[in-house]
């Protein structure tokens, strides 16, 4: 089976190898750290992180980083608006202070990695660099592309002249001016889509020194410097979600090539949106729903991630109450048919192995993924011990922590009739009525479950 991924800037599937052999480098847009994550922010890092255990299952070995913008970014993509990050200190009441800015980055960077984790996506190995810690590479980089004649000077920073990169907007084939009209900000500007490497800090900002002046760098070029300097140019995939396109990457490709005249990516891969009454769900639209306020209305982030993953990566999602209803029910069917499979290993059934290679080799068709789960499921003619050790495999890739299930989501799935003898042998258990505890356990067992006593309660498992 050979991997085939959908290429954003050729704009079709194609073979995917890596530059280096055995090992895949990736880079993944990162948040601003000025505020909690949406749940449609998160279904990009559920997609890289569903790449990268894909690129696993094939048998390579990622390198991967996501970055954590914790300053300069604007609001507009046309190089105007406020810094994100000041908005978020004025929010919370935090002094315009680099102290101030790092307790807010801070904050939300750990609140941040906590959704990672409670998504199960995987960590370990990844990098994060902050872009504060860039600061002094930015500045480096924006003196190459002046001393190669590829930016200049206005009243309000140092830009990047599209002018002299004949390829600008090819990324998602949006060449044409016309498609970028939109981003005209400054008649400064020699082109309407020239963008920011450096701007002037304006009054009350917080500024870092410059041999141009004190100011911040633009939010593109942070990518493109920590991408370079972690993983080298060119790298293997470069992901985001579908509005990074038009503008962030494109500039991205524009500034890098520009700087080492070399390719920044050989793969471009990009989400598309969660959306709510078919509108793109984003911050600020007010009333965006985080991981926590899911939690809180009783959907567990795993339901969430199965959710996400009932939909192409490449396809917009119609977000709904009803709709993840839905995939925690279908979570719940799958998590209580594992455990009851037993704790005995088998072996992994081939027949279905290769079907679900088949689909996710196949630019990461988790829809047909989980058709081809569920049809193991249903197929009686695979022993329990072998369903158990082929859906172990499918998880490697599909992430629903199967093999994780710990004691308080077994208790969960024990059902009402074994929970309330489990009950009734406490209750026998405290008045000294062993014989009926013992009476009580023989029936759990026949049920199906085991029950071990410890210092802290019952312990009650799936035979």
């Amino acid at each position: 089976m050979s991997l085939v991924l959908y290429n954003t800037l050729s704009g079709k599937k194609e073979e995917f190898s890596t530059l280096k052999k055995g090992e895949a480098s990736m880079y993944n847009c990162g948040p601003t750290v000025y505020d909690y994550a949406h749940i449609g922010n998160l279904r990009a890092y559920l997609f890289a992180d569903t790449l990268r255990r894909v690129l696993e299952f094939s048998g390579l070995k990622v390198k991967q980083v996501i970055n954590i913008t914790d300053i300069g970014h604007l609001s507009s993509d046309a190089d105007s608006g406020d810094d994100k990050m000041m908005k978020g200190l004025k929010r919370e009441g935090l002094p315009a202070t680099f102290e101030g800015l790092k307790a807010l980055a801070d904050k939300y960077t750990a609140h941040f990695m906590e959704d990672l984790v409670s998504l199960n996506i995987e960590t370990e190995g990844t990098k994060f660099p902050k872009a504060t810690e860039y600061v002094a590479d930015d500045i480096a980089f924006v003196g190459i592309l002046l001393e190669k004649g590829l930016a200049y000077k206005t009243e309000d920073g140092i830009y990047f002249d599209t002018g002299k990169f004949p390829t600008y907007g090819a990324l998602g084939g949006l060449t044409p001016l016309s498609e970028m009209e939109e981003r005209i900000s400054s008649n400064a500007k020699k082109n309407p889509r020239d963008f920011a490497l450096w701007k002037f800090s304006r009054e009350g900002h917080l500024a870092f020194e410059s041999p141009w002046g004190k100011g911040f760098p633009g939010w593109h070029i942070e990518c493109s410097v920590m991408s370079e300097r972690l993983l080298g140019q060119p790298f293997d995939i470069h992901t985001g979600g579908v509005d990074h396109i038009p503008v962030h990457h494109n500039n991205e490709i524009a500034q890098s090539e520009g700087a080492y005249g070399k390719p920044l990516a050989h793969f471009w891969m990009h989400n598309a949106f969660i959306n709510v009454n078919d509108t793109k769900m984003a911050k600020s639209a007010g009333g965006f729903s985080t991981l926590r306020s899911l939690v809180e209305k009783g959907f567990s982030p795993i339901s969430y991630r199965y959710f996400v993953l009932g939909a192409h990566y490449r396809s917009p999602i119609n977000f709904s109450e009803e709709a993840l209803e839905g995939a925690k029910n279908a979570y719940r069917r799958l998590s209580e048919f594992f455990v009851n499979l037993g704790q005995e290993d088998g072996s992994i059934n081939k027949e279905y192995r290769q079907k679900f290679g088949d689909a996710v080799f196949d630019d990461l068709n988790t829809p047909q993924a989980l058709a081809v789960l569920w049809e193991l499921v249903k197929d009686q003619s695979v022993s329990p011990r072998d369903k158990r050790t082929t859906l172990i495999e499918f998880d490697r890739v599909l992430g629903l922590d199967l093999a994780g299930l710990g004691e308080e989501l077994r208790a969960m799935l024990v059902p009402e009739e074994v929970k309330k003898l489990v009950a009734e042998r406490e209750e026998a258990r405290e008045v000294g009525d062993f014989k009926k505890a013992d009476e009580l356990r023989e029936a759990i067992s026949k049920l199906g479950f085991s029950l071990e006593d410890t210092p802290n309660g019952q312990k009650i498992r799936p035979l």
